[in-house]
């Protein structure tokens, strides 16, 4: 006999993609200290050289994270939401077993996008300041606002593309995406040594500097040059 579901499934988030059609969402994959000036403005040391970049740093985001609408309820228990801009990659192929070549991972990528990792960072700093891991911090409802998605083929060179947020018209990050510490085929690579990437998986590559608090009634811009737009607005606490 073939067993049924006792509750409801939830539908599985999808992301639109330019052009038609959407991207089934996996699992969310986020790269920490990603931007040399990032690192330094949260307090830790920047690598001078690629040898001295030691390992990438990892977490995670609920996939059901995902908002496509631009509408964001302002979280519960915080009073220090933080903005990321961050570049979005999209998985379209699994990685073959082990781990995966470099020199290889670029013919995982389907696409890309922009999405914003939003952050309670007075409960990052607690958790941080205990020694606790900050899960709380990061992975909550509706804390991964994200772009449609754009073909890898329609992107071309990421290297001299801006990333860029302005909030309520005021330009708070910007870079260029020479700046990453580990490019996108490095980062693929490190996580395929801790997980099976699948088709589906987006990853979040790390945020420049200038992260800062959001209000309600905030508005943001996040743009990759004149190629893709995010446009999000934090609303009232949820009552």
């Amino acid at each position: 006999m073939q067993a049924h579901d006792v509750v409801e499934a939830a539908p599985v988030p999808r992301v639109p993609v330019r052009g038609g059609g959407t991207f089934p969402v996996r699992r969310v994959y986020c790269v920490g200290r990603n931007f040399a000036d990032h690192a330094r403005e949260m307090g830790a040391a920047a690598p001078a050289s690629k040898a001295e970049r030691g390992t990438p740093v990892f977490f995670h985001k609920p996939a059901d994270a995902i908002v496509v609408d631009g509408e964001v309820d302002y979280p519960p228990a915080t009073r220090d939401l933080h903005h990321e801009v961050e570049l979005v990659v999209a998985l379209g192929r699994d990685a073959p077993p082990g781990e995966l070549p470099v020199d290889g991972a670029a013919a995982l990528v389907f696409g890309y996008g922009i999405g914003l990792d939003l952050t309670r960072r007075d409960l990052q700093a607690a958790a941080k300041g205990k020694g606790l891991p900050w899960d709380s911090a990061k992975g909550f409802d509706q804390s991964a606002p994200v772009s449609e998605l754009v073909p890898a083929t329609d992107v071309g060179d990421l290297a001299p593309r801006l990333l860029s947020l302005d909030v309520n018209g005021e330009c708070r990050q910007q870079s260029t995406l020479d700046q990453l510490i580990w490019d996108v085929p490095e980062i693929l690579h490190e996580l395929s040594k801790l997980y099976a990437l699948r088709a589906g998986d987006l990853v979040f590559m790390g945020t420049p500097a200038g992260v800062a608090a959001l209000q309600p009634g905030d508005e943001c811009v996040a743009r990759l040059d004149d190629l893709l737009e995010l446009r999000c607005q934090v609303r009232a606490p949820a009552a």
